[in-house]
């Protein structure tokens, strides 16, 4: 039995030896058993999880296309220098370099402001979108380059220097010029555009973050690719030599006529005070921001508006995509093991596991709409006070230009500029959005909170009767809180009836020893209520500086402080700059000196025929007119005869005291 045994386990196993022998030969040949697990990967690739964005290789690589743009960028910089140097150089002046043209001229009054602000916009969303990109500067992945913190550094001076030439082509204001916009703008439009459509999606916080956040980069390129052609085919058209017989009419002339020209109407205004619509009107325009004649707000407070509308829309959005989607995906994801989570940590929200699931997803669904009712109130309180600013701005700058003095405590008060005040000046646009995203960060915060607290503390016990923690508490607690409100109750009613009379319409204080006497009684009481009122003020404090946070033209602190708050003190020092450099009634007196043609010298003026003609017209006009520079009937201003009507002296002409008065004040009737 032993050999038999013996010899059937030699047969089974050379059986098994033969089998495994043939399985494989018969594996190495045709069959695959990883064929049978279909959830592996094959190849040794990875399986992208669910919702995951696989990488997107596009046909170009965008390091190429950014390469392009640069050099692009700098052969169109080289060639407005070249076109700079032609135009400035004077008749009697063959020798000079190129000089480098200025992307925007900030102080200028009558600079358009369209092209500088999508300029900005287009360089403040490449900023945004460079915080989730994995490459800092895109031309690094044509080379091994490890991507890290000072490459980020680098890319935040490559992107103003890659914008640069596209805001000082409408500087130039040559048809050249204008060609060269045309063709660089179409070139970034082209290049972001072929980017966003061959990858819409990213892998990056969220697939469709990169799409929504270039949003305001395509319109900004968008309407400079349209802007420049538009102005090529004008410049084109235009005549020679029109533009350089005179200056035309510009903003200052417009301010310096509409300010002489107004007309008061002292009945009228008088008889609509009483108006409700009036009121309601008046209210309006104080609050909200309306254009208003005869005043422009400089270019700088444009462009801070419009960066602080891109800062909210780009701080919104990546609130939004990268909380919500997650919450969503946590409320999908819920099943019947929350029920042992929630047991762990001493929860019990009933038998029933289902029901315990539907109330989960039920509090995730409160949460995320808490969320995204605080967002949508954020914002919301951002731009009102955005808007609100504006009103505020012009009104110190009217002030300013009337003769108001800054009002920042115990720092000196001179109208002239400082080194410290150009440091604000240049930094204004740039403190206000960085302020504006943080400020809308730390909204958002606080209100998400409050809706929290209030949503499931409050509301939604009240609404399905269970977990009524807080109301179990104020039920517990009530004494306390009804002899606080008594105390206060009690001291306004005594205050109003017994402590104070009124004796031939002058107010007195009355009953003295029953006044010492509630005072003495009441002070345990009123420790009490000052330390709610102590809580009630840091929270009053908290929420008002949080929604003023994004305002440079509101100090957070107290006056004595004012100058203590660099918002502040850089708001203030950028309005002295503004003031002192681009005031638009000196501005419309240069012009008119400059308009005034000098006479000119016998032995310069040609012998010719035309030169005697010239000297006769001269002779008829009279020594009273010889240099005048404006063609009109006598008695006629260089600002029209209107302008010249309003500056004789009457009831419509300027005041003959200057105004001295405090920043943001009214210095005039």
């Amino acid at each position: 039995m032993v050999t038999n045994d013996g010899e059937g386990g030699e047969e089974k196993g050379r059986s098994m030896s033969s089998q495994a022998a043939g399985n494989q030969t018969t594996s190495g040949a045709a069959d695959d058993y990883s064929d049978w697990y279909l959830d592996e990967p094959q190849d040794g690739q990875e399986l992208p999880a669910e919702g995951a964005v696989p990488s997107c290789h596009p046909s170009v690589l965008s390091g190429l296309l950014h390469t392009c743009l640069a050099v692009l960028s700098v052969l169109v910089l080289l060639l407005l220098a070249v076109l700079m140097r032609r135009r400035q150089l004077r008749p009697r002046c063959r020798h000079g370099g190129p000089r480098l043209p200025s992307p925007v001229d900030f102080l200028a009054g009558d600079m358009t402001w369209t092209v500088p602000a999508a300029v900005f916009m287009v360089l403040f969303s490449s900023l945004c979108l460079l915080l989730p990109a994995e490459d800092a500067l895109p031309f690094l992945t044509l080379a091994s380059f490890p991507s890290g913190g000072p490459w980020k550094i680098l890319a935040l001076l490559y992107y103003p220097a890659l914008y640069y030439p596209l805001a000082a082509c409408a500087t130039v204001r040559h048809g050249a010029a204008h060609l060269l916009g045309s063709m660089l703008s179409w070139a970034h439009f082209g290049v972001q555009v072929w980017q966003r459509a061959e990858c819409p999606q990213t892998p990056q916080i969220h697939k469709y973050y990169s799409l929504l956040a270039s949003l305001p980069l395509l319109l900004g390129l968008g309407f400079l690719s349209l802007w420049y052609p538009v102005q090529l085919v004008r410049s084109v058209r235009r005549r020679p030599g029109v533009g350089s017989e005179g200056l035309q009419s510009s903003y200052s002339e417009d301010y310096l006529r509409t300010l002489l020209c107004r007309k008061k109407l002292a009945s009228s205004s008088r008889a609509s005070k009483h108006g409700f619509l009036s009121r309601a009107w008046v209210s309006y325009r104080n609050y909200i921001y309306t254009p208003q004649r005869g005043f422009r707000l400089p270019l700088k407070l444009v462009l801070s508006a419009t960066l602080t509308g891109s800062a909210i829309y780009q701080v919104a959005l990546l609130l939004l995509v990268g909380v919500v989607p997650t919450i969503q995906r946590m409320r999908a994801g819920i099943t019947t093991d929350i029920c042992y989570l929630l047991a762990g940590f001493g929860i019990l929200l009933s038998e029933d596991k289902q029901e315990v699931v539907g109330l989960v997803k039920y509090y995730l669904w409160a949460l995320e709409a808490c969320y995204i009712s605080a967002l949508v109130l954020s914002c919301s309180l951002t731009f009102l006070m955005l808007i609100r600013s504006l009103v505020t701005h012009r009104t110190n700058l009217q002030a300013l230009h009337r003769g108001a003095a800054l009002d920042l405590g115990p720092l000196p008060q001179h109208p002239h500029p400082s080194r410290q005040a150009i440091v604000c000046w240049m930094s204004f646009s740039a403190y206000h959005t960085a302020f504006t995203c943080l400020g809308l960060l730390v909204q958002q915060i606080i209100f998400f909170l409050g809706t929290t607290i209030l949503a499931f503390l409050v509301f939604m016990p009240m609404l399905h009767g269970r977990n009524l923690l807080l109301l179990r508490h104020l039920e517990s607690s009530w004494p306390f809180w009804l002899t606080l409100s008594l105390a206060v109750i009690l001291q306004n009613t005594a205050a109003h009836w017994v402590f104070l009379e009124t004796h031939h319409g002058r107010p007195e204080l009355t009953n003295r020893r029953v006044l010492y006497a509630v005072t003495f009684f009441l002070f345990p009481i009123n420790v009490l209520v000052g330390a709610m009122v102590v809580a009630w003020r840091v929270l009053l404090s908290a929420l008002y500086n949080a929604i003023h946070l994004g305002q440079m033209d509101l100090s957070l602190m107290p006056p004595r402080a004012a100058a203590l708050d660099p918002g502040y003190y850089t708001y203030c020092s950028f309005l002295k700059i503004e003031a002192s450099q681009s005031h638009p009634a000196t501005t419309a007196f240069c012009t008119l000196l400059l308009r005034t043609r000098q006479p000119r010298r016998p032995q310069d003026w040609p012998q010719t025929g035309g030169g005697r003609r010239r000297d006769a017209a001269a002779a008829d006009q009279g020594p009273g007119r010889q240099g005048s520079g404006v063609q009109g009937p006598p008695g006629q201003g260089p600002l029209g005869a209107g302008l010249h009507a309003a500056a004789q002296p009457g009831p419509a002409g300027l005041p003959e005291a200057g105004p001295v008065g405090r920043l943001g004040q009214r210095v005039w009737p």
